[in-house]
């Protein structure tokens, strides 16, 4: 994480170098998500602890519990707020409802997080 944030970002956009800082936070997220929900390797405190002291994304695995977000990237890509129309990210469109088949989030760089792809 110390590495994502201290890394020079010369030449890319200003969203682009938050990218690698949302996909750590991601990936430690999916990581203590899948030990408790899916292999349950960790107890209900350990789990709890992770949450509380910020380990994980208490929001967004409330999200991926849900039906149609198992695969949600960030929050920011369902927030309608945040994008024009009041819709939610591109990366939320399924591949084969997609205009152009390659398509980068600009708030976290998913390449696509429909439950359906």
């Amino acid at each position: 994480m110390r590495e994502a944030e201290n890394d020079p970002h010369d030449g890319k956009r200003k969203c682009e170098a938050l990218w690698p800082i949302f996909r750590i936070a991601h990936q430690k997220s999916r990581y203590i998500y899948d030990l408790y929900h899916r292999r349950k390797e960790i107890s209900k405190e350990l789990y709890e602890f992770c949450l509380d002291q910020g380990y994980a994304d208490r929001n967004l695995i409330a999200k991926w519990k849900k039906p149609g977000y198992e695969r949600l990237c960030c929050l920011r890509c369902m927030q309608t707020r945040d994008h024009n129309f009041a819709t939610t990210c591109v990366c939320r469109v399924p591949k084969h409802l997609r205009e152009e088949k390659v398509i980068e989030c600009v708030h976290c760089g998913c390449r696509g997080c429909a439950s359906g792809d």
